[in-house]
């Protein structure tokens, strides 16, 4: 067998073929993009309708104790998350992506159709709690082997080019995910009357959501694993547990850098979850208009992030994306909450769209950074570690202490925190490599040697290492 070193030093060992070819190159991709989007349409509808159905499963003396039970169980997905991301991603590195990505949006959809169908609690009593906390647990697993998942998965899909592009996908799909999770629980809001929607008109997007994940289902099942996985995998036959330990002794730096990448979410919640209800708060202004307004904000988003994710394949990822992100980030964020204070509803508008279009930048190609940070043998570990543990501590809490903040007399302070998390990563941001290349590179890492003998280890033994449409 050759060596590592034998590998890298063969001729042509950088130039093996591309990753998958059309057209199925461009199911992969639909299948990723599709399945990002109904994993995280279905974790959000639930937060945006929890008020609505609260009472029917979670009854109470008080409105607002049955709300905060039905709250409560959905923290319990955000607790799961960080859990399921640190156990379940190194599966993924050993068994392959594809089966994971299945697992997952398996699991959300099962937990979507369980919240959809379970009767009240006057009809089943305290099973129907239960049978809500179950389904969040499956959720919360979901999403926390989920979005490691689908950045190794599209990333190692793409070509060397276009990479950028591709890891964009991801982020792209949640922006539309929380999109359509808007306006279904809008719709449904509005098209029925207060009793028919508490009895049952609540339960439409759940059982859509559940629907459209075994579509989804279907697509992944049917999808490729990824050619990278694959050579890496004909090297490297570690065990799960043996991986975390390789990624926790080799790659401390790089989990660093994937925590600071991820950690201005922080901002995300706070714009995707808060905002509007900031806007109330502290200058009065009706919800209705200004969930609109966010709205608008977010379709900007949706556009901005594979445009960026497009030029980050030209221009390189790290001068542009995320420096530039995070400078706007701390330039922007106070006076454009104390533009706040300023009527109107295009102020509004223009506040979230200005915000939005910052985040987008983030956004865009830190999926793709992460994945160039580490080897294919822990690449879905490494993202999965540190983005899963940042989301609970800082995603998860975003809008609890930004209501905080503004419950203590002191909105402005919103503005503090955030830009001090955002001034922290810039700091770490400044030692990223520029993993971008112009280049046809055989590897998502600059350097991955276990890949390469992957290769060159299937053609001395005349069993090619599978490639989507061969």
């Amino acid at each position: 067998m050759k060596t590592s070193k034998d590998a890298l030093d063969s001729p042509g060992s950088a130039e093996f073929p591309e990753a998958s070819e059309t057209p199925r190159r461009n199911i992969n991709m639909i299948a990723g993009t599709i399945g990002h989007f109904v994993e995280w349409y279905d974790w959000y509808i639930y937060g945006l309708l929890a008020a609505v159905f609260s009472s029917q499963i979670f009854p109470s003396d008080s409105a607002f104790a049955s709300l905060v039970a039905a709250l409560l169980t959905y923290a319990v997905g955000f607790v799961v998350r960080p859990l399921s991301g640190i156990i379940i991603s190194p599966l993924a590195d050993r068994y392959g992506r594809r089966l994971i990505l299945t697992l997952s949006i398996s699991g959300m959809a099962l937990g979507a159709l369980i919240i959809g169908l379970t009767p009240s609690f006057g009809t089943i009593g305290y099973a129907a709690p239960i049978l809500f906390l179950v389904a969040r647990i499956l959720q919360g697993i979901s999403a926390g082997t989920e979005q490691q998942s689908a950045i190794a998965f599209m990333v190692e899909h793409a070509p060397a080019n276009r990479r950028g592009l591709f890891g964009s996908f991801s982020n792209m799909a949640s922006g539309l995910a929380t999109l359509a999770a808007t306006g279904a629980a809008a719709i449904v809001t509005s098209a029925f009357a207060p009793d028919d929607l508490a009895a049952w008109g609540w339960r439409i997007p759940f059982v859509v959501g559940g629907l459209f994940g075994v579509v989804g289902l279907i697509l992944r099942a049917r999808s490729d694993e990824t050619p990278e996985f694959e050579a890496s995998a004909a090297v490297d036959q570690k065990s799960a547990p043996a991986r975390l330990r390789d990624l926790l002794r080799d790659h401390p730096k790089a989990l660093l850098q994937t925590a600071a990448l991820s950690a201005p979410a922080v901002a995300y919640y706070t714009w995707a979850t808060f905002l509007p209800t900031y806007a109330k708060l502290t200058t009065g202004r009706d919800l209705a208009s200004t969930l609109a307004g966010s709205v608008i904000g977010l379709c900007l988003l949706v556009i901005i992030v594979p445009i960026c994710g497009y030029l980050s394949d030209r221009l390189g990822r790290r001068k542009i994306f995320p420096i530039i992100g995070a400078i706007g980030m701390i330039a922007l964020f106070y006076p454009l909450l104390l533009l706040l204070n300023q009527p109107g509803f295009g102020v509004y508008v223009l506040v979230s769209a200005s915000g939005w279009v910052v985040l987008g930048i983030w956004q865009s190609v830190y999926p793709t950074i992460q994945a160039e940070l580490f080897p294919a043998s822990v690449r879905v570990s490494g993202i999965g570690f540190s983005h899963q543990i940042v989301i609970a501590i800082f995603g998860g809490t975003a809008p609890l202490i930004a209501a905080a903040f503004v419950g203590a007399g002191q909105p402005m302070f919103v503005a503090y925190y955030m830009i001090a998390i955002v001034a922290l990563c810039l700091i770490v941001y400044f030692t990223l490599p520029e993993t971008g290349s112009k280049g046809k590179r055989a590897t998502v890492a600059p350097a991955d040697p276990e890949v390469v003998e992957g290769e060159h280890l299937a053609d001395a033994t005349g069993h090619r290492v599978r490639r989507s449409g061969q």
